[in-house]
């Protein structure tokens, strides 16, 4: 797929909101994407703009130390906090497909795909990554501190190399959702936004706007 074309076309994104929601004002999201791809990022600007609770699954998934939870107590604790935000609606991001079970798949009402180019977020991440390991970015999980012995190192523990190596597969990941769940455009959940930014820019000025004329 390629990331420089557009998801829809001028006359589509005019008829097709920027978000379904439950039709009552409720936005259940699950923003999903490579790691550095931007998703908390714009979940938090999700949060802020549609006064809608935001739970990353970084912190759901991880203990202090990089420990992480078992699968069971994991879809336990994602169960626990959709059932607290069930009324006010959520917007949650990580992709764990194979380990939190069916409760956010099943209850979202958009899924919105992060599919920037790998030159455009790469540099976004390894900076980032810097400033974590000199303490001027919050760890991705409280207790879950980067250091220079990981970061470095050529396996799935550096988040560098993970970026890197599963690119291609969170594309196929991506793709495949899309003939799963339906695209926007095709009456479906899911959203892909690709490109250099532009397009990520004009979806967020959708959002704003439709959450003006919803009084949020």
């Amino acid at each position: 797929m390629d990331s420089s074309t557009p998801l829809l076309s001028t006359r589509q994104s005019q008829r097709i909101p920027p978000l379904i929601g439950d039709g009552k004002g409720v936005y259940r999201i699950h923003v999903i994407g490579n790691s550095g791809s931007g998703k908390s990022t714009i979940s938090r600007q999700l949060s802020t703009i549609l006064k809608t609770p935001y739970i990353p699954l970084d912190e759901v998934f991880w203990n202090p130390d990089w420990v992480q939870c078992s699968e069971d107590e994991f879809q336990t604790r994602i169960n626990l906090l959709l059932e607290q935000h069930r009324e006010t609606g959520w917007i949650i991001d990580g992709n764990y497909s194979r380990r939190m079970g069916p409760a956010v798949k099943n209850e979202r009402t958009d899924c919105v795909w992060l599919d920037p180019p790998l030159l455009l977020y790469l540099p976004r991440l390894i900076f980032r990554t810097f400033l974590r390991l000199i303490r001027m970015e919050p760890a991705c999980a409280p207790g879950c501190d980067e250091s220079i012995f990981n970061v470095l190192k050529p396996n799935d523990d550096s988040i560098i190399w993970w970026c890197i190596t599963h690119h291609g597969y969170c594309r196929e990941f991506g793709a495949k959702l899309l003939e799963e769940d339906g695209g926007v455009e095709n009456g479906g959940k899911v959203r892909r936004i690709g490109g250099w930014g532009s397009e990520l820019r004009r979806w967020i000025g959708e959002v704003e706007r439709m959450a003006e004329d919803e009084g949020k």
